[in-house]
């Protein structure tokens, strides 16, 4: 194990901070994926603490299956939202749908990892330079863009308090929403160094939290409710469910993996360009080819699945707001992670710990996510800069744009499911998918182009 060097604040993947600094870290992750994991389980019907604990041991597994190479945490799927509340039949959100029903789409779940651990094989059989022909930067790039990009509403929506039915924002919460991201900001900019520096988004929350509170008390606007922290007792098992055989949820939800593949080769793009800046900035001689690893990152994706859905949770993915946190504070220790993953599976058990963090005000989280999923999107653009992605290439220009609207107008004007000849299809994998057959048209093109010029060349 490396030891941090000196006057280079950052953590590398296999640097481990002391362990208080451990902790206080691991927190800071936490609170950023659990808004978005939960989110899940209430649009799917899923059980919430279940689906925290899952996050948790999912994380786990893929730490162990990558030997701690690839810094990720495993969180919820918004891509399969459609296609599992397909199968759950929830009409409402939060309501909780029947076991049978959520173990119908656990069996899809479990499987669609398998197609994730294939996708992982192939392209260590075939080797990354020939995979990085079919999701170059050019599509991988606006992949993480429309990532951050759709999630803009959400951030937007929960920062301003806003209701969908009467059509209303609030004052109030727009106010505790700036004054957390104004408070992340300034921590970012403000701290270079010490252990403040790596804990921005979490002070940025708690300021969000203080201020919600003095509002409370002050303007009596009820923000923070703590009357159901100890509503429910003080230890609860997660509700586990087993996995039931259903063909309807295997073609259902299956396939969505193949549509998350450019969504994850994104993120590690991401990871390896800021880890590998990191590392060249503390002069380490260490080579962190995080890019290499695609296709066990792909594996560990799938087994993090396979795993969520045994126990009872839903698909998932690497989170992109825990690698914008890893980006901000260039902390990318894989212990981190891996207390955050332990401490979550905790918490799922202590459900008046899982309670109070639902205290935390929408305001307070959209505050903090308008800087994340902007982050995220801005990394989408970082990746493209690094890999020299010419923009004024027609192609590439063409990729890009359909990706782009594809992706963001989808999410904005369907809701993120685009209506297409008779079916619904995930608008971020929909984008994905159509920047992946256009680039492969364009290289098949080139192909046969390079071949008829040889043709007509040897012909003369």
């Amino acid at each position: 194990m490396l030891k941090a060097t000196k006057n280079i604040i950052g953590y590398l993947p296999d640097e481990r901070p002391s362990w208080g600094k451990l902790i206080l870290f691991a927190f800071q992750h936490i609170l950023v994926m659990f808004p978005a994991t939960v989110l899940v389980a209430l649009l799917t019907g899923f059980h919430i603490s279940t689906t925290i604990f899952a996050s948790g041991l999912a994380t786990i597994c893929f730490i162990l299956v990558t030997k701690g190479k690839i810094p990720l945490y495993y969180g919820s799927s918004f891509s399969y939202i459609a296609a599992i509340i397909g199968i759950t039949c929830i009409g409402s959100v939060g309501e909780i749908a029947s076991d049978n029903l959520i173990g119908q789409a656990q069996f899809g779940i479990i499987l669609s990892g398998f197609v994730s651990i294939g996708a992982g094989f192939i392209v260590n059989a075939f080797g990354f330079d020939k995979i990085q022909k079919v999701l170059p930067p050019v599509v991988t790039g606006p992949v993480a863009m429309i990532i951050g990009l759709s999630l803009a509403g959400t951030a937007m929506s929960q920062a301003s308090g806003y209701n969908a039915v009467l059509g209303t924002v609030s004052d109030t919460s727009w106010a505790v929403a700036i004054i957390t991201l104004i408070a992340i900001i300034v921590y970012t900019v403000v701290f270079k160094k010490g252990v403040l520096s790596q804990l921005p988004i979490l002070l940025g929350i708690i300021t969000g939290y203080i201020a919600a509170l003095l509002s409370d008390w002050v303007f009596q606007t009820n923000m923070v409710d703590f009357s159901n922290v100890f509503t429910q007792g003080f230890v609860n098992l997660p509700h586990f469910t087993l996995p039931i055989p259903s063909w309807t949820a295997v073609f259902a939800i299956m396939p969505i993996a193949l549509a998350t593949i450019p969504e994850s080769t994104a993120h590690l793009f991401q990871i390896d360009l800021y880890v590998n800046d990191l590392a060249k900035k503390k002069n380490t001689t260490k080579s962190y080819k995080i890019n290499d690893k695609l296709g066990l990152n792909l594996i560990g994706d799938g087994v993090g699945d396979i795993v969520s859905g045994f126990v009872g949770g839903p698909a998932g993915t690497n989170y992109g707001e825990n690698i914008s946190t890893m980006a901000i504070t260039k902390n990318f220790s894989v212990w981190v992670l891996g207390a955050a993953a332990i401490i979550t599976m905790i918490i799922s058990f202590f459900t008046p710990l899982a309670n109070l963090i639902y205290t935390l005000p929408s305001a307070v989280i959209g505050g903090a996510s308008i800087y994340l999923f902007g982050v995220i999107a801005a990394q989408g653009i970082a990746i493209m800069i690094e890999k020299k992605v010419d923009l004024f290439d027609a192609k590439n220009m063409a990729i890009i744009a359909v990706i782009l609207i594809f992706g963001i107008g989808g999410t904005f004007l369907f809701g993120g499911v685009i209506p297409l000849f008779g079916m619904e299809l995930p608008a971020i994998a929909t984008a994905s998918i159509a920047g992946i057959l256009l680039n492969a048209s364009f290289l098949i093109g080139g192909v046969i182009a390079a071949k008829t010029k040889k043709t007509q060349n040897v012909e003369e």
